[in-house]
């Protein structure tokens, strides 16, 4: 029986219903009709408009024709989408369209949507002259994408794309009439806007006059060739976005976005523009063994070119049979926990749970960790202790639905893009957004409240809105009654941080304090994400137990629109966490030190386990420093250039008895090796990853590796039968499957349900329910089945400046380049748009140091110096100076602390004491930002 709401129509001849709210055109759609559209999309985000009137259909009664995208049906209504009318009326807009066109050899996109429905609506030529003014020139002033204005036919989804779907805010229309033109900015150069690169409006073109530059060829016409798609997910961040690679002639051509569920079609610059370092001639495609007087060096600069000068060439047999004899020789000799391993959370599930499987059973201890120990370890240690889970409690597109939503010490723009719009999009429908963080960033500019608090003041931030909630009984008390414990002990602990406390310290007034916390406290539905600029601090943990303690004492967990949500760093760091790929915990957190948990997992691998949890990533380098680690196995990872004060790393790394890396390129890291093992890079390899969201995706292989390289899960196994482990996986669904034995939140998660569905979300009970996207409604997996609220002292930053090192430093990624850069700065148009590195300094700072934009520096701290050049940046404030990561020359990670959290042994990358000073030998490059 229909729903009452349902509007009964005609549609060519037959009745249908319209659901509430569709247009005839969606009618249409869903029942197998097409109608020609050129300024309409129909993916999420985009509104019909309505100006190209190619769907005109025929409404009897009416005299005009109506444009179906924008026309509603009413009950009784008579529509025909191909009456003699609407079909001769929509030839004819193609027909004028295609007057003002290129000649069709000279098309930029002979694919493109436009001529692809001028053929079907049958106009191939026009009758009508083209315009008389000439066409304007093509702007090739960008590294990833063509701009063609003489296809341009005014149907203004560029500019929807841009302002309403991402909401960057770059794209508009200029002019009146015939001379009405697209442009960037004030009429800029699209190299010269302030583009990011997100490729929304060129996947939204249907002319070609916004079009990808690597489908160009040398002439400038797109490049022609039998054509395959691949449906997989995005590599880089932890958002999962689901894309299609594109691959001519066996090359990944380019990327385009599809319609999941974290990113309804939207991706960013790398995820669009940053996949042909697959394809890169520095790829490692052979194995490598290093030569007898090629001696470790812990100054060993790479030359990617020439891996020749440290290594000779080997077969695959004798490389395998080195890496495992060294480490069955230091194991037989030192013992298990003499051997360590470092995992990638940028494989797949199925590769992180054989390595961890690989350490503790083939190496025999649980010295295995990976990059969350650098990234969001404070999250997990007090998600663990609060509630009694480590992955968030609701997806980032819950904030639809938020009434407030908190942004603290992240910046989504840069480091999670697709994920930021959707943020943008509830700010922009009214949502209240709350941006927390000692710089600006482009999120600051759609927030109601902006918050640049002094760095290293979170907790008496946030104690200060905590104790407002309490203090003006803005809690919620049902709630807190029955789902919470340790509330009288946090309402007693809290009274001294006071908004009039606590505003010298955090350095925002105590009335822009007690607003924030009572917008927060008021509010129906509230959601907060944090970052690394919470977590990677030595009070990480108590930063994050500061946000758990704010929504839970406002009952913002378990219903719509809330929820807490650390957004994860690496494509697949959330899956590598929950299969175990971290020392004190087996798959699924269940704890290596609990003896039923050991003899479930000792039963299930065939091995008798070590009973006491392992070392984490800065744990290992340092017993590798004092030769109680001497073997060390890294797939993927890249310590050389991640680990706080690298130098120390790599010393370690050069000390090593015993060092195999697994690896697509020859990282920093694997130039210290003794044997370097060609591995598959993410577009050519099937498995599983777990999103930020806990969303299971099914990547797959668009191309093979390339030369000797091998998938990662082979390499693995036959590193496994010659440490004495009989294993026999065919294949990654194998591995899913044992995968699956273990981990209870996996049971309703088939590897066929993902080949059928492509996603599913964890936990998930059963094959036939959809998973839990939202959880803890009625209660957390603790003991007591409450959260716990854990009250936080101020604890100030472990070196502070002074006279010697007058500035903070602060570290992170920036929006092109990804983690240490092995992949982003091969990867063409990435490394087009940031060659090289600088160092972020208010503008008020280098006018006091005498320095201009561009000018090269030398920035020290007590641990070492890089040089590199200035950018002037206000989103930095004055004695605060910021340095990406990803840039081997000029390594951030040379200058951070390594002093860590006590509970999640997270490193304080944060914060540290730094100095500035001229360097007067090199040249200003590369040149500073618009």
């Amino acid at each position: 029986m229909n729903d009452a709401r349902e509007v009964g129509f005609e549609l060519d001849g037959r009745p249908v219903s319209a659901a509430p709210g569709e247009s005839i055109w969606e009618v249409a759609r869903r029942l197998g009709v097409e109608i020609p559209h050129l300024c309409h999309r129909p993916e999420p985000g985009y509104r019909s408009d309505g100006n190209c009137r190619a769907c005109m259909v025929e409404i009897e009664g009416e005299r005009v024709l109506a444009a179906s995208c924008i026309r509603k049906p009413t009950p009784g209504m008579k529509v025909s989408t191909c009456s003699p009318r609407a079909e001769s009326a929509r030839r004819m807009i193609f027909e004028l369209l295609l007057a003002d066109q290129p000649a069709l050899e000279q098309a930029h996109d002979p694919k493109s949507a436009f001529l692809g429905w001028s053929r079907r609506v049958g106009i191939e030529k026009s009758r009508f002259p083209a315009r008389h003014h000439a066409p304007p020139a093509a702007d090739r002033s960008h590294p990833a994408m063509a701009v063609h204005l003489d296809s341009c036919i005014h149907c203004n989804l560029c500019v929807r794309a841009c302002r309403e779907v991402q909401v960057n805010d770059v794209i508009g229309m200029s002019g009146r009439g015939s001379h009405a033109r697209i442009v960037f900015d004030m009429a800029d150069p699209m190299g010269r806007s302030t583009c990011v690169a997100c490729g929304e409006c060129v996947q939204a073109c249907p002319t070609g006059a916004l079009f990808p530059a690597t489908r160009l060829d040398e002439s400038g016409l797109a490049v022609q060739g039998e054509e395959r798609a691949v449906e997989s997910v995005c590599p880089y961040c932890g958002v999962g976005c689901r894309l299609a690679f594109h691959v001519v002639d066996e090359r990944i051509l380019y990327v385009e976005g599809r319609n999941g569920p974290a990113n309804h079609n939207r991706l960013c610059v790398k995820g669009r523009f940053g996949f042909d370092y697959v394809q890169n001639n520095e790829r490692l495609t052979q194995p490598w063994i290093r030569r007898p007087d090629a001696p470790k060096r812990a100054d060993d600069l790479v030359d990617p070119r020439d891996p020749s000068s440290r290594f000779r060439p080997a077969s695959w047999e004798e490389a395998l049979d080195a890496a495992a004899a060294g480490f069955a020789r230091i194991r037989d000799a030192h013992g298990p926990r003499s051997l360590a391993g470092f995992g990638s959370a940028k494989g797949s599930n199925e590769e992180a749970y054989l390595f961890q499987k690989l350490v503790r059973t083939g190496f025999g201890s649980n010295n295995v960790d990976h990059c969350t120990r650098l990234c969001h370890a404070s999250s997990v240690a007090a998600l663990l202790e609060t509630i009694g889970s480590g992955a968030v409690t609701a997806p980032f597109e819950e904030c639809a639905r938020s009434e407030v939503i908190l942004v603290i010490g992240a910046n989504p723009t840069v480091n999670h893009p697709v994920a930021a719009t959707f943020i943008k999009n509830a700010a922009k429908r009214g949502a209240t957004l709350i941006v927390a963080d000692p710089r600006g960033q482009a999120l600051s500019r759609h927030a109601r409240y902006k918050l640049r608090f002094r760095p290293g003041t979170d907790v008496a931030l946030l104690n200060a809105i905590i104790h407002v909630i309490i203090e003006e009984g803005l809690y919620d008390r049902g709630y807190v009654d029955r789902f919470t414990e340790g509330f009288d002990a946090l309402a007693e602990r809290i009274r001294p941080f006071s908004p009039e406390a606590m505003a010298p310290l955090c350095g925002i007034d105590a009335a822009t304090l007690r607003e924030v916390g009572r917008t927060f406290g008021r509010a129906e539905s509230a959601m907060i994400f944090w970052g690394m600029g919470i977590s990677q601090h030595i009070h990480g943990t108590d930063n994050s137990r500061c946000l758990i303690s704010l929504a839970l004492i406002t009952g913002n967990v378990g219903r719509p629109g809330s929820g807490l949500h650390p957004l994860r760093g690496q494509n697949n760091v959330q899956g590598a966490s929950d299969v175990g790929l971290i020392p004190m915990m087996y798959p699924d957190y269940q704890r290596v030190a609990k003896p039923e948990t050991r003899r479930f997992f000792e039963d299930l691998w065939g091995r008798e386990l070590d009973p006491n949890p392992g070392l984490t990533v800065v744990e290992i380098m340092d017993a590798v420093a004092r030769r109680e680690i001497r073997g060390l196995y890294i797939m993927g990872e890249n310590p050389a250039m991640s680990d706080p004060d690298v130098a120390h790393a790599r010393q370690a790394l050069a000390t090593l008895d015993h060092l195999v890396v697994q690896e697509i390129f020859l990282t920093e890291t694997a130039f210290h090796a003794d044997v370097i093992l060609p591995a598959s890079a993410f577009p050519e390899k099937l498995g599983t990853f777990t999103n930020t969201d806990r969303r299971v995706q099914l990547g797959r292989p668009a191309v093979r590796p390339p030369g000797e390289a091998r998938q990662d899960l082979e390499i693995l196994q036959e590193l496994a039968r010659r440490l004495g482990l009989d294993w026999s996986y065919r294949g990654p669904a194998d591995v899913y499957a044992e995968m699956r034995r273990s981990m209870p939140t996996l049971a309703g998660i088939s590897w066929e349900r993902l080949e059928r569905e492509g996603a599913v979300t964890y936990p998930c009970d059963d094959e036939r329910e959809p998973g839990r996207a939202i959880l803890f409604a009625d209660g957390f997996p603790t003991e007591s089945r409450r959260g716990k609220l854990v009250p936080a002292n101020v604890t100030p930053p472990d070196e502070v400046p002074d006279d010697e090192y007058p500035f903070i430093l602060s570290t992170g990624r920036q929006l092109e380049h990804w983690h240490t850069g092995a992949m982003t700065r091969r990867a063409t148009v990435l490394d087009r748009i940031e060659p090289g590195p600088t160092v972020q300094i208010h503008p008020s700072d280098l006018e006091r140091m005498g320095l201009k934009p561009g000018d090269p520096v030398r920035v020290s701290t007590r641990r070492g110096s890089i040089e590199l050049a200035t950018r002037a940046d206000r989103d930095t404030n004055p004695g605060l100076i910021f340095i990406p990561f990803a840039y081997f020359e000029a390594a951030a990670n040379l200058l951070t602390n390594p002093a860590l959290d006590p509970f999640g042994k997270i490193p304080e990358f944060k914060f540290c004491a730094a100095k500035v000073e001229p360097v007067a030998s090199r040249s200003a490059e590369p040149a500073p930002r618009a």
